[in-house]
C-alpha cells in the first residue's frame, strides 16, 4: 500500500513532495517546453545614498565669490564703460547660472558698481550746481542783474517752442523762391509775444521784449550773414531769408528763457 502511494505507474502525473523547509521554486513565465526559459523578473532600482552624489554635482562654481572688490569680482577695471559692466555681468551669469551662490555673488557685485556709479553722478551734479552758484555769487553786479531776467523752463516747453520756430524757418526756406519771409516773421513775432504775455501776465512787457528780440535779431543777422562764405550757402538763399533765420533764433530765445 505504501508503494502504491509513492508511485502509480498507471497515472500520467506525479505529485511532487513538498516540505515547508524547502524554498519555493522560482516562477518563470514563458514556454515550459523551452529548455532555457526567459525569466521576467521585476527590476527594482536599488536605493542610492545621498553620499554617492558629490556636493554641488558637476555645477561650475564662481571662483571669485569671496573677492571684496566688486570690480575685481566681475573682472573689469574701474574705468570700464557701462557696456563693459553689463557685458561682464551677463557673461558670468550665463557661465555660472547653475550655481545659486555664484549667481548671487555676481549680482551683488553688479549692484554695488551701479550704486557707486549713481552716487558718483549725484555728487558730480551737486558739485556742478555748487560751482555754478558760486560763480554767480562771485560775478559782477551787472551779470547778477542780467541773470535775474533769465529762467530755465521745463524741457517739453523748450522743445515745443523750438519746433515752432524751426517750422517757421523751414517754411521760409521752402517759399524763398516765391517771395520774402515777411509773413513768417510776423507770425513768429506774434507767437513770441503770446508766449511772453502768458509768462509775464503783461502785454506791454511782452510786446517790448518781442519787438526788441526782432530788432536785435535782424541787426545781428544783417551783420553776420555777409561774413559767411558763399560756398556754405545755397545759391537761391537771399540775404533777407538768412537774416530771418537769425530772427527766428532770437525770438525763440526771448520767449523761452527770458522772464
Amino acid at each position: 500500500m505504501a508503494s502504491l502511494f509513492l508511485s502509480n505507474p498507471t497515472t500520467t502525473t506525479t505529485t511532487p513532495l513538498s516540505t515547508p523547509f524547502l524554498p519555493p521554486k522560482p516562477f518563470y513565465r514563458g514556454n515550459t517546453k523551452n529548455p532555457r526559459p526567459r525569466a521576467h523578473f521585476t527590476n527594482f532600482a536599488s536605493p542610492r545614498c545621498a553620499v554617492d552624489t558629490p556636493f554641488g554635482g558637476n555645477v561650475q562654481k564662481f571662483p571669485r565669490t569671496r573677492v571684496w572688490d566688486p570690480y575685481r569680482r566681475l573682472g573689469i577695471s574701474r574705468d570700464a564703460s557701462e557696456e563693459e559692466i553689463w557685458g561682464s555681468r551677463n557673461f558670468l551669469l550665463e557661465q555660472y547660472s547653475g550655481h545659486e551662490r555664484s549667481a548671487e555673488s555676481i549680482e551683488a557685485a553688479f549692484e554695488k558698481i551701479l550704486m557707486d556709479s549713481f552716487q558718483q553722478r549725484k555728487k558730480t551734479k551737486i558739485n556742478l550746481k555748487t560751482k555754478l552758484k558760486k560763480k554767480v555769487e562771485e560775478s559782477p553786479p551787472w551779470i547778477k542783474n542780467l541773470l535775474n531776467f533769465v529762467e530755465l523752463p521745463p524741457t517739453d516747453v523748450i522743445f515745443r517752442r523750438l519746433f515752432l520756430f524751426a517750422f517757421m524757418g523751414g517754411w521760409s526756406i521752402m517759399n524763398s523762391a516765391e517771395g520774402g519771409p515777411a509773413f513768417q516773421v510776423a507770425v513768429s513775432l506774434a507767437a513770441c509775444i503770446y508766449f511772453l504775455n502768458e509768462k509775464t501776465k503783461s502785454l506791454a512787457r511782452a510786446f517790448i521784449i518781442g519787438l526788441g528780440a526782432l530788432v536785435i535779431g535782424w541787426v545781428s543777422g544783417s551783420l553776420l550773414v555777409p561774413n559767411i562764405p558763399a560756398l556754405l550757402l545755397h545759391p537761391t538763399w537771399t540775404l533777407e531769408l538768412l537774416t530771418s533765420l537769425v530772427v527766428y533764433l532770437f525770438l525763440f530765445l526771448a520767449c523761452t528763457f527770458l522772464k
